[in-house]
This record gives C-alpha cells, structure tokens and sequence, in this order.
C-alpha cells in the first residue's frame, strides 16, 4: 500500500461495475459478482463507494434508499469493508462519509446502519461520525 493520500475514493455507476474485477484478494468474505453489481446499481435506489489504491480495490460502502408511504426517505448503510492490510488508515472513514453525503444528496432524513456488538471496529467508526446509538449499541442513526 502507498498510503493513505494515495487512495481515492468513488461512487461507481452501473457502467463501472467492472471496476471490481480488480478486488484485492482477501477484501470480502465472498467475491464481488461484477454481474450482480451492475444489477445492484442499476436499481437507482443503491450506492456503493469503493477506495481505490492504484486501480485496485481496497474497500467498499454500500447502502439503499428506503423509501415509505408515511414517513421520509432514509438511508441503510448494509457494508462497510475495508481489506485487512489497509485498515487503521481513515478509509472506512472515508467511505462511509462518502456514503453518507451520497444519501444526503437524495434529499434522505436519516440514515442508519445495524452491525452486531461483537463488530467493535464499525461501532467505532460510527460514534466517531456522530452516531446516536440505540439502547444495546446495535443501530446507529445520523
């Protein structure tokens, strides 16, 4: 890895999903189905940001919109991964930061995302973008 400054951070569009044909090997419990992302962003209603270290994938953040006939838009934060050599660096931070301005600029009122207790790196992360956390530590809410 270059280093942090070195990594950049983007939203892909349907037409990137071959972007995530160069995965570091060992990011993802499962590998990332460029098939099955161009169908995930095609929706229109989902997000995802990957961090990019010289053309390769390091991390990604991905979310939804969720939308409801008595209540405002929000926003479910469903991953946040970063490969196990380039964590402790921002880049979670940077992701999910990305992630959330991307719901903010759907007009989103609030954005949540849910880990288990045992997951104390993005519990972590959250408190350190201002999550309120519910009662057990679980849901996050911005």
């Amino acid at each position: 890895m270059r280093g942090v400054a070195a990594i950049s951070i983007r939203n892909l569009g349907p037409e990137e999903a071959h972007i995530l044909d160069r995965v570091r090997p060992g990011l993802a419990d499962t590998p990332l189905d460029p098939s099955q992302v161009w169908a995930y962003l095609a929706t229109r209603i989902n997000e995802l940001v990957v961090a990019l270290d010289a053309g390769e994938v390091v991390g990604f953040a991905c979310g939804t919109a969720v939308m409801y006939p008595n209540a405002p838009t929000g926003f479910m934060v469903s991953s946040v991964v970063v490969h196990p050599d380039a964590r402790r660096q921002g880049i979670g931070t940077r992701l999910l930061s990305r992630l959330m301005e991307l719901a903010e600029d759907r007009g989103c009122a609030h954005i949540w995302a849910r880990a288990p207790t045992e997951n104390e790196a993005f519990h972590a992360l959250a408190k350190s973008l201002g999550a309120q956390t519910t009662p057990g530590g679980q849901v996050h809410h911005w």
